[in-house]
């Protein structure tokens, strides 16, 4: 009986030693592997008028940016050679309050491009250190949380991102041109904190704004309708589908940001269903593309079966 009891011990043991073990191994891929694997991936949609050219776009979501992150900055970097004609920023640009100047080191190189964009709650408020375990089952954030959190220099991003000559389309609509492209734009301020107020798009006979990088598109019909929200709430991904978009394009999500093995998203942080939190999905039968975001909250430094991602969208013609 001795010998038995000291035989099940150690087979405990051992077991528990190979628990730990693998759990280690675990979180420390998750912490330290995943979070840097950054990659592209491609989606090809067919949402533009027809006889309309392609059109390539670049969508960057939640770089959460940090001082210091040169992988992050590298793999941005780079995203120039793909040569998109239009950059989408879907928000959640900073985690840590002096993290501008690096930011705009980060996207120095797609500043040059013409672009859109939208903030998230994390261009507003500096995050906090949370119970992670509060995202399985809260899914927006709370008033406390606001008046508790720092400001980030949202305003001087703004002005940077604008004087580079991108265009921010917060609460408004627009019409511009990239190329051959008359693209009626409608964003919304972020969702996650209720900022939404939906501008619809334009009417045929209102002229675009022509600032930016943009060339001034006058009245001439667009070849797509284009939402652009940071969060994709059910509201929000409802209103564009109603007003008519062709296609919205969302980040906020992280994918997931700690998944199961394939990919399944336990939380998407917002009211969309996990399992429709990343990649494209539908609304209404309007197309919704929602980025896994490239960076986490610096007080949330992991990422589990879910790699950091920017996506290139080749957009065709309708048949």
């Amino acid at each position: 009986m001795t010998i038995q009891t000291s035989r099940l011990a150690s087979v405990a043991a051992t077991s528990l030693a190979a628990t730990a073990v693998s759990g280690a191994a675990v979180t420390g891929w998750a912490v330290f592997g995943e979070r840097r694997r950054f990659r592209v991936r491609h989606e090809r949609l067919a949402v533009l008028a027809p006889g309309a050219t392609d059109l390539r776009i670049l969508q960057i979501s939640d770089l959460h940016t940090v001082p210091g992150q040169e992988a992050k900055k590298r793999f941005v970097h780079g995203l120039a050679e793909l040569e998109p004609d239009l950059v989408l920023d879907t928000g959640d640009n900073l985690s840590h309050p002096q993290a501008l100047p690096y930011l705009l080191e980060i996207l120095e190189p797609l500043l040059k491009l013409p672009g859109l964009y939208v903030p998230g709650s994390n261009c507003y408020f500096a995050p906090m250190l949370k119970n992670p375990a509060r995202y399985l089952w809260k899914s927006s954030t709370s008033d406390e949380d606001r008046t508790q959190a720092q400001l980030l220099p949202w305003r001087q991003m703004h002005r940077a991102f604008d004087e580079a000559g991108w265009v921010g389309v917060i609460n408004r609509a627009d019409r511009v041109k990239v190329g051959e492209h008359v693209i009626d734009v409608s964003g919304v301020d972020d969702p996650h904190l209720g900022y939404d107020r939906h501008p619809g798009f334009l009417a045929p006979d209102q002229p675009g704004s022509g600032r930016g990088r943009f060339t001034d598109p006058g009245t001439a019909p667009s070849s797509l309708r284009l939402g652009l929200t940071h969060a994709p709430y059910l509201r929000a991904l409802n209103r564009f589908a109603d007003d008519g978009a062709d296609l919205v394009v969302a980040g906020h999500t992280h994918g997931g940001q700690v998944c199961l093995p394939g990919g399944r998203a336990l939380v998407s942080n917002c009211d969309i269903e996990p399992e429709r939190c990343k990649g494209v999905t539908s609304q209404k039968g309007v197309p919704v593309q929602i980025s896994a975001g490239l960076g986490e909250s610096r007080f949330a430094p992991v990422r589990l079966f879910c790699p950091p991602e920017a996506v290139l969208m080749t957009l065709t013609a309708r048949a």
